[in-house]
């Protein structure tokens, strides 16, 4: 059984510490953190064992990095990149409820959680974390650190940008594209192409734009 170290102390380190467990995945080792508050503390019975850049000394474990936001997982992989890290060094995490169909591809250090569907032909980049209950439909396309909540659902031959994010129950017509950094709001039904960097909220969902002090759509 391959060692796995989970990197951030975090809530989605949680759901894939229960994951792993119960599958049989993956020896869990422990967390990395940069709250150095947490060295020597335990997550549900995981040690943390120091601060994230301390994955160049478990130099036989494999790494997943569990943070939320796309954004954050790139910035962690930049990060030990420039140490000498290379993607080969980054495990999947697959709830054995997901069953790919022979065509498709999921990156390296990607986290599909329960009962998340893949129909044909669909393609998730690395470091892609998925949420339960989502569906992807034939031919769709995810690129690199993007994030899909629960319930998510995307029609056939949907492109989804560089660290996009999708929010809980968000739906995605088919032939149409989520640029990089978007972010889709919860409950969200995108017909039309949304620009890179934009928000997007609302049935059927139109951009948004939230001025300082504004607060954000809840995701």
């Amino acid at each position: 059984m391959s060692e796995l170290i989970l990197l951030a102390a975090s809530g989605l380190a949680r759901e894939v510490l229960a994951m792993v467990r119960n599958s049989g995945q993956y020896d869990v080792l422990g967390l990395l953190d940069d709250d150095e508050e947490l060295s020597g503390t335990s997550v549900d019975g995981a040690p943390v064992l120091g601060t994230i850049e301390d994955a160049v000394e478990y130099t036989h474990a494999l790494l997943l990095v569990c943070l939320e936001s796309g954004r954050a997982r790139e910035s962690v992989v930049e990060r030990l990149t420039g140490l000498g890290l290379t993607e080969s060094r980054y495990a999947r995490a697959i709830d054995p409820t997901v069953r790919p169909p022979e065509g498709c591809r999921i990156g390296r250090g990607s986290i599909l959680l329960p009962n998340v569907t893949l129909t044909a032909s669909v393609t998730l980049g690395e470091h892609v974390v998925v949420m339960p209950g989502v569906t992807f439909t034939h031919d769709d396309d995810v690129a690199d650190f993007s994030t899909f909540a629960a319930g998510v659902s995307l029609g056939g031959g949907v492109r989804v940008g560089r660290a996009a994010y999708l929010g809980m129950n968000s739906s995605v017509r088919e032939r149409t594209s989520v640029g990089a950094y978007a972010t889709i709001g919860m409950g969200a039904a995108v017909l039309s192409n949304v620009p890179d960097g934009e928000t997007w909220i609302g049935v059927p969902a139109h951009a948004v734009d939230f001025g300082p002090g504004a607060a954000g759509p809840l995701m």
